[in-house]
Formats: C-alpha cells, structure tokens, sequence
C-alpha cells in the first residue's frame, strides 16, 4: 500500500460515549474511514499510523438519514465506520500524535 492511500484509508476517530466505553473496557477504538476501504487496508493503516499492533478490523455501513424540510426531502451521506481491536498491551494516545 503507498503512503497516499494509508492516509485516505482513516478519516477521523469517532468521538461518543460507546466508543469511549469500548476503548476503555475493549481495548477497541472506532474510526470513520473511507467508504472503499477494505479491513486489510484499515489494519495496515492504523498500525503504521499510531505505531501499535491490531488484533482485528470490524466494519460498517452506517446510512445516511432521509429528512424532510422545506424544500422537499434531503440525504445525509453514508459513511462507513471501523472497530479496531488492538493486542494486548497497546494503546493509542490521540494526544501526543506527531
């Protein structure tokens, strides 16, 4: 994988109350990533971004809600979202990244 892709490949961590549970209790951290993305490609990206060793990558679809408002209806985009399961004994530190 080049070094272009393994930066398209993560979006940005997902901040929430589970995903807050999950890191503490799971060791698991959750990710917005790219909607093409394989869990081969999450796996390699997140262990040569933050350093760490991943135990396993589980992935979804998260669809995108239909509103209605004044002007008829409107789509928000679907994104997909990825659990990422790290060894014992690893951590990521979203702080002190370089």
């Amino acid at each position: 994988m080049n070094q272009e892709r393994i930066f398209q490949v993560l979006e940005s961590p997902h901040v929430s109350e589970k995903a807050a549970v999950m890191a503490d209790l799971n060791n698991q951290y959750v990710f917005k990533v790219a909607l093409n993305a394989t869990k081969a490609e999450i796996k390699k990206s997140v262990e040569q971004l933050f350093k760490v060793k991943v135990d396993n990558v589980r992935t979804l679809r998260v669809k995108g809600k239909v509103k209605r408002n004044k002007h008829g209806l409107s789509a928000k985009t679907t994104w997909k979202k990825a659990y990422v399961r790290l060894q014992q004994g690893q951590d990521i530190d979203f702080a002190s990244i370089d």
